[in-house]
């Protein structure tokens, strides 16, 4: 079984692939096919998706397939879908948990590759100083996926971060 799927909302165009074992992938495209119609075992996972993108989830429970995905990308990876909603954690955090502080670029590389955008919520992850960086969809989706799930903090965090880039 393989299924891919497509589906809009006001974050953008969202590309989806199933496999029998779980979500394999979930990326933002630029556009979708005109046809594109919805088969029936990617229902539940948009229904979670749409849930979360309209405020109203804070968690998934769905299968990820992790064929393909080298071990130590799996241990970020599984790390940082731990990080709770509205809350973020930095490149380095994320190293010294895994025991490893050395490695804070193979962290972020790990986190660059996520092929689960949002279910592994890579948007989470923030530099040491609190800096929104690497995002491959951009870092204005990044501030909007966070704005999305804790504005109040999140304004708060961003404006602490400006208020140090002024005194710099």
């Amino acid at each position: 079984m393989h299924i891919k799927a497509h589906f809009s909302n006001s974050f953008g165009h969202i590309q989806i692939e199933i496999s029998e074992k779980g979500l394999k992938s979930l990326s933002f495209v630029d556009d979708i096919p005109d046809d594109a119609a919805i088969p029936a075992g990617a229902r539940p996972y948009i229904q979670q998706l749409t849930e979360y993108f309209d405020g109203e989830r804070t968690s998934f429970d769905l299968d990820i397939d992790w064929s393909g995905v080298p071990q130590f990308h799996q241990q970020v990876l599984k790390m940082v879908r731990t990080i709770p909603y509205g809350r973020t954690r930095t490149y380095k955090q994320l190293a010294m948990v895994l025991g490893k502080p050395g490695a804070i670029r193979a962290v972020g590389q790990a986190n660059g590759r996520n092929p689960i955008a949002i279910i592994i919520p890579c948007h989470r992850v923030l530099g040491s100083n609190g800096q929104l960086t690497g995002y491959a969809y951009g870092l204005e989706l990044k501030r909007q996926l966070l704005e999305l799930e804790n504005p109040k903090a999140y304004h708060h965090q961003i404006a602490m971060f400006d208020e140090v880039e002024a005194t710099v």
